[in-house]
């Protein structure tokens, strides 16, 4: 049995033996996911998918509690990205890796493209709490971030509830649909980055006069 099924059988015995407080359970475990994003709260999410679906849960209930649980993680990240912000600009200010330029394009882009990774932030395994930080830190606006992060939850849950009942017959099934898509997923944000980091030592290297 691998961790992913010993975690899934683990997690499944708790969300059963709550019974009706498992809403509640499954709001720690997504809201929770967003501070610390090595809890699999994905996992939780795709238990509470699977018990909805089979009846044993209101699927409502259950819906409304992972959103709101991700929505209040976003909360949190958000907060402490603000909170960060004033000890960033101290220290660009200070000539260093993290000066005043550098600090004012990252605002700017992230500004300019948050907006589309917060709206992808659910679909992003790892690093969508950094998202969310990061949105602070460039003082995105709450509602605007808290917004994009519920729509963006909301539609991951829909999803996972659409797997649920549409393709998976067991909940086995179900783990190793959501195992082969975080795979997945990790390679195409390190392709993504790896684009990116070629993109930019492509722009150092070009000569100052090229257009």
């Amino acid at each position: 049995m691998s961790s992913l099924d010993r975690a899934a059988a683990l997690l499944s015995d708790v969300v059963a033996r709550t019974g009706p407080f498992a809403p509640a359970v499954l709001f720690g475990a997504s809201f929770v996911e967003y501070v610390f994003p090595p809890f699999p709260g994905d996992l939780v999410v795709l238990l509470g998918a699977w018990y909805a679906v089979r009846g044993t849960l209101s699927w409502p209930l259950a819906f409304a509690a992972v959103t709101a649980g991700a929505v209040a993680g976003a909360w949190v990240d958000w907060r402490v990205g603000r909170a960060l912000a004033p000890a960033l600009e101290a220290r660009a200010a200070v000539r260093g890796p993290l000066d005043a330029g550098r600090l004012a394009r990252f605002d700017a882009a992230y500004r300019k493209h948050g907006g589309l990774l917060l709206l992808a932030n659910r679909f992003l395994p790892g690093i969508r709490a950094f998202l969310f930080v990061a949105a602070g830190a460039a003082r995105l606006p709450l509602g605007r971030v808290l917004l994009l992060g519920g729509l963006s939850a909301a539609l991951w849950n829909a999803l996972l509830l659409a797997v649920g009942a549409l393709l998976a017959r067991n909940l086995d099934e179900l783990v190793a649909f959501f195992d082969r898509y975080t795979r997945a997923a990790w390679w195409v944000m390190a392709l993504a980055a790896a684009a990116l980091a070629v993109r930019l030592l492509l722009r150092r290297r070009r000569p100052r006069g090229a257009a």
